[in-house]
């Protein structure tokens, strides 16, 4: 806790204090670029992947970057969604899934989970996920799985936000993109999914300096 007490004191005499136009517009409202959906892992820091200030990115997390779909019982992840795209006017959301994901491998193992029921219960909505995985990718090794579940788990997530009345809607009227990317930690590519060549691919500068999928070079299973 010194340490985050220590950061505090940090924050509010170098970088708050030198940027005080900057929080004080800020202080006025919201407008992010982007719905931001990841994964609660440590290792992901949104803003500092997308290397956006705050109020850019409007970030929803939890173990496994997972948008339940639309039932009786609204989720958080549902009302969350909602008051972005209604509230706030965002056009664009994010589903980021990353490697070495342990909500993953949690569904891979569940006997990992045990002596955790209530994570147990939270991942058994990307049952459909592991069923893709048994049905398809059975006979891989566990680190092949692991990869694949990552993948695989992003796309489920964005069938799952089509299933949200506020979700389609926007779809319906085109005021809203859905994205699904996987963030590898250990070389900090970004693989961003390509719904034409059905692959993540990675982001490269094209001749012009603008970016574009590296066709070819998807992202291994």
């Amino acid at each position: 806790m010194y340490q985050l007490h220590r950061g505090l004191h940090q924050f509010k005499t170098e970088i708050h204090a030198l940027n005080e136009e900057f929080f004080e517009k800020l202080a006025q409202g919201q407008a992010p670029d982007a719905v931001f959906i990841t994964c609660s892992d440590s290792r992901i820091v949104p803003n500092l992947l997308t290397q956006t200030d705050p109020g850019q990115l409007f970030i929803v997390r939890n173990a496994g970057n997972i948008v339940p779909a639309h039932s009786d019982n609204t989720s958080g992840e549902e009302a969350t969604i909602e008051y972005a795209l209604e509230g706030l006017k965002v056009q664009n959301i994010i589903v980021c899934g990353h490697t070495k994901c342990g909500a993953m491998a949690g569904i891979l193992k569940p006997e990992s989970l045990a002596g955790m029921p209530s994570v147990e219960k939270w991942l058994a909505t990307a049952s459909r996920t592991k069923e893709i995985i048994d049905k398809h990718y059975s006979d891989l090794p566990f680190e092949c799985q692991h990869s694949v579940i990552v993948q695989e788990n992003v796309l489920a997530q964005l069938e799952n936000l089509r299933s949200l009345p506020c979700v389609a809607r926007k779809l319906w009227k085109r005021e809203v993109e859905l994205h699904g990317w996987v963030y590898d930690i250990e070389n900090g590519e970004v693989f961003v999914y390509d719904p034409i060549d059905e692959e993540f691919q990675p982001l490269r500068h094209g001749r012009d300096g603008t970016l574009e999928l590296a066709e070819g070079l998807g992202m291994p299973r």
